[in-house]
């Protein structure tokens, strides 16, 4: 039986279960992280309805918004990037120069900044 070398990777995909590292393809990866992401947005916005349903300070509450823009335009970069790379330079059927996808990544991270 072969060792494995710690620490090794492992990914939980949904519908598929815990994976190692070398038998996930890229996208499952990708997806996996996207999944992460999404489940800290969804309890950061449980926070902000707790937060609104118990009257405190507005203080903590405007911190809290600001939280979730944060997460969602992280979000929304990583899906922009991942759409660039794998559909607009890598693996497309009509590529464009990945001088070009990155300068494009560049330009949509720092508008969402």
């Amino acid at each position: 039986m072969e060792a494995l070398g710690y620490p090794h990777t492992v990914y939980t995909i949904p519908g598929v279960g815990i994976v190692k590292e070398g038998s996930v393809s890229h996208q499952d990866r990708e997806k996996v992280k996207l999944l992460q992401r999404l489940r800290k947005l969804r309890g950061q916005l449980d926070a902000v309805e707790r937060r609104l349903t118990s009257e405190e300070d507005c203080g903590d509450l405007l911190m809290l918004l600001a939280a979730v823009r944060g997460g969602v335009n992280g979000l929304m970069g990583e899906v922009l990037e991942t759409h660039i790379r794998f559909h607009l330079a890598d693996e497309a059927k009509e590529q464009i120069a990945p001088e070009l996808a990155e300068d494009l990544i560049d330009l949509v991270r720092a508008y969402l900044k």
